[in-house]
């Protein structure tokens, strides 16, 4: 890729628009996942005892379903991603693709 193109990709709003998005975006969900994960984590260290709790008179306890919801939380927040990405992400990328192609010089040659 020429770098005269990355420049002017790099300094193109809609792409500094949409790293600023994606980025912090990105942050948000790292954040809440290590929270959900450690958490989990945590409490197997440190109140196994809470876990270990039985739901009811059966042989579930209460540990299953809650490391279900981190399991499930994960494949929520990877649906936010994928739907933020679709709505926002994707009509700043190709904003910056029809841009660069709209200011595109003529490749050598291939004007006969």
């Amino acid at each position: 890729m020429e770098t005269t193109l990355v420049q002017r990709i790099a300094a193109h709003p809609s792409y500094r628009e949409l790293k600023a998005r994606r980025t912090s975006f990105g942050w948000w969900l790292t954040g809440a996942m290590m929270v959900v994960y450690y958490g989990f984590i945590l409490l197997v260290a440190f109140d196994k005892p809470l876990l270990a709790s039985r739901l009811g008179s059966g042989v579930m306890t209460l540990g299953m379903p809650i490391g279900l919801g981190v399991i499930v939380f994960t494949v929520v927040i990877t649906a936010l991603y994928v739907r933020r990405a679709n709505r926002d992400f994707d009509r700043l990328s190709d904003e910056v693709a029809q841009a660069m192609a709209a200011t595109a010089p003529i490749a050598k040659g291939a004007a006969k």
